[in-house]
């Protein structure tokens, strides 16, 4: 199922600022190097998490599933000065991958790469988090929400990807569908699910 015409998306993407060069040529690798290419952020979610970070401005980020760092260095780019990611990956070689393109970027500083569990990091880092973006295993999505969700700052926003799975929530099968129903239900928080790419959820504390 297309949960937006084709066309649509092409359009919308035609028309949104394009990539940074960096971000193109980490696209390009991405795809030659380590494959599953639609775990990439894309252009459009790219500039859409971009922005929410330039309004929102956070001073304090953690994105649970860095992949090959799309969608950090994205986020790291509209940080103030003083801002800062943890960002978790539990693959070595994705986490590698990452670490050089953020080596090669001048908001590459602002990131601070974690190596395992995401869970396990979550448990060694104090304080709590502005932002939270969580775009890892989907089974784990419920045990990640309720592990950030008392960990926000007062006005800080849970941003969830892949919420939509190609459209098969409407079926109730994916491990997204029983993630949607858990949040819906949950009187701690307020949400609204987006119909960008492959679905963004966004969430913060009611």
């Amino acid at each position: 199922m297309e949960i937006v015409d084709g066309r649509v998306e092409d359009y919308v993407e035609r028309l949104t600022s394009p990539h940074d060069p960096l971000l193109a040529e980490l696209s390009e690798e991405t795809a030659r190097e380590l494959g599953s290419t639609g775990m990439l952020t894309g252009p459009v979610a790219g500039r859409f998490l971009e922005l929410v970070v330039w309004f929102g401005r956070p001073k304090r980020v953690l994105e649970i599933g860095t992949f090959s760092g799309h969608s950090a260095l994205t986020m790291a780019a509209a940080l103030p000065e003083d801002g800062h990611i943890d960002a978790c990956e539990i693959d070595p070689d994705r986490a590698a991958f990452a670490q050089r393109y953020f080596d090669r970027s001048p908001h590459g500083s602002k990131i601070a790469l974690h190596v395992g569990p995401a869970l396990e990091t979550l448990e060694q880092l104090e304080g709590d988090f502005d932002l939270v973006f969580i775009d890892a295993d989907k089974p784990g999505y419920i045990g990640y929400y309720e592990a950030v969700l008392p960990r926000l700052s007062e006005h800080g926003l849970i941003v969830v990807d892949n919420t939509l799975a190609g459209g098969r929530v409407v079926d109730g099968t994916p491990p997204a569908a029983e993630f949607n129903e858990h949040v819906a239900n949950d009187s701690r928080s307020e949400q609204v699910i987006l119909t960008v790419r492959d679905g963004i959820t966004l969430i913060r504390r009611a």
